[in-house]
C-alpha cells in the first residue's frame, strides 16, 4: 500500500510498503507471529531508502531469524562527537550505504536462545565540508569504507507478542567483531545489551520499560558510532544529535487503550554518550519526553500505526509517524 511517514531526520516520507504477518505452520498459536516488510521511501529532504526486514519464528520457536537488508542515499546532519557538541556546530553531509544484518537464533532452553550475528556495511560517496568537524574530530570512515563483522548473541525472551507485548521480558546481549580477515577496513568490536520489561497495569493498560546500551572498542567508523535520538530512542532528539563510541539510555512508555482501534501513550527517557565507558554518566545528561496516539492496523496481531510528539531538553522536538512500537 502507499505510505506516508514522518520523523525529525527525514521530514515527510512518501513511498510504498508491503507487510506480511504469518505463521509458518497454520494454526500454530503457541508460536509468535512472523513478520516481513519491504519498503521504498523518498523524503522531502531528498533522502531515498529501500529496505527489506523481518523476523521469522519457526514452529515451536526452535529457530528464529531476524534480518535486514537496505540501501540508502541520505543527506544527514553532524554536530561533532561527544555529549557537549553544541547546537550551533551542525554541519550537513551526504552518504550512500548498503547494509546487511543477519541474526539467526537457536533455542537452547525454555525461552533461551543462542545466536550468530553478522553485520555488513559499505559506506561510499561521502560528501562533507573539508577542514571542519569531520576532519577536526578525525572521524574514522569519513572517506567511505567497508566493514564486516561476526559475533554471538544470548537472548532470554518471554514476551507474548512480537509487535506490542503486554507482559513478559526480553534480555539480550550480543557482540559483533569487525576484522580485516572478514573484509573490514576497520577493526573494532561492538557490544550491545537490550533489556525490556512489560507490565499489565489496569484494564489492558501497559507499562513498557527499556534499558539499552551500545559500546565500542577499537577504531569505530562513522555509521557504527553509538548515538541517541530517533524514532525509537529518546524521541525528540535528531538521530545522531549526540554521537560517540559509547551510549546508554533508559526509557519508559505507558500505553492506554481508548476506544475501538485507538490508544494513547506517554513516554520519557534519559541517556548519554561518551568516548569511554566511564564517560557515559550523569554529567550533561540528555532526556526527552512526549506522548502520542495509536491506531491498530491489525487488532489481532497488535500492529499499530503510531503518531508521537517528542520533546528533547532544549535541543529539538518533532512528530513521528511510524508503523510499530518504539520498543
Amino acid at each position: 500500500m502507499p505510505i506516508i511517514a514522518r520523523s525529525i531526520e527525514t521530514g515527510w516520507s512518501f513511498g510504498v510498503v508491503s507487510a506480511a504477518t504469518f505463521h509458518l505452520k497454520s494454526h500454530d498459536t503457541a508460536t509468535r507471529t512472523s513478520n516481513a516488510q519491504a519498503l521504498a521511501l523518498y523524503t522531502t529532504r531528498k533522502q531515498f531508502v529501500v529496505a527489506l526486514n523481518g523476523s521469522i519464528y519457526f514452529p515451536g520457536e526452535r529457530f528464529i531469524i531476524n534480518e535486514q537488508f537496505s540501501y540508502s542515499s541520505f543527506p544527514d546532519n553532524f554536530w561533532g562527537l561527544g555529549k557537549r557538541a553544541p547546537d550551533t556546530a551542525r554541519e550537513s553531509y551526504k552518504y550512500k550505504q548498503y547494509y546487511i544484518y543477519l541474526h539467526p537464533q537457536l533455542r537452547v532452553g525454555r525461552r533461551l536462545f543462542l545466536g550468530i550475528v553478522h553485520e555488513y556495511q559499505r559506506v561510499f560517496d561521502v560528501e562533507y565540508a573539508k577542514g571542519k568537524l569531520f576532519d577536526l574530530d578525525n572521524v574514522a570512515g569519513r572517506y567511505g569504507y567497508h566493514v564486516s563483522g561476526l559475533g554471538l548473541s544470548f537472548t532470554y525472551d518471554t514476551r507474548n507478542n512480537a509487535f506490542s507485548p503486554d507482559h513478559g521480558s526480553m534480555l539480550q546481549f550480543w557482540f559483533d567483531h569487525f576484522a580485516s580477515a572478514l573484509g573490514s577496513d576497520y577493526q573494532y568490536t561492538n557490544y550491545v545489551f537490550d533489556v525490556r520489561r512489560y507490565f499489565r497495569i489496569y484494564k489492558k493498560q501497559v507499562l513498557a520499560l527499556q534499558a539499552f546500551g551500545s559500546f565500542n572498542s577499537g577504531e569505530t567508523p562513522l555509521r557504527s558510532l553509538a548515538y541517541i535520538g530517533g524514532a525509537n530512542n529518546l524521541r525528540g532528539y535528531y538521530a545522531g544529535r549526540f554521537r560517540d563510541k559509547n551510549a546508554a539510555i533508559v526509557q519508559a512508555e505507558y500505553r492506554v487503550p481508548l476506544f475501538w482501534r485507538f490508544g494513547a501513550v506517554g513516554f520519557g527517557g534519559i541517556g548519554n554518550v561518551g568516548p569511554r565507558l566511564e564517560d557515559v554518566n550523569l554529567k550533561c545528561l540528555k532526556y526527552s519526553f512526549g506522548g502520542g496516539l495509536r491506531v491498530a492496523l491489525n487488532q489481532a496481531e497488535k500492529l499499530n500505526l503510531r503518531l508521537d510528539y517528542g520533546i528533547a531538553n532544549g535541543h529539538s522536538s518533532g512528530f513521528y509517524l511510524q508503523i510499530g512500537e518504539a520498543f
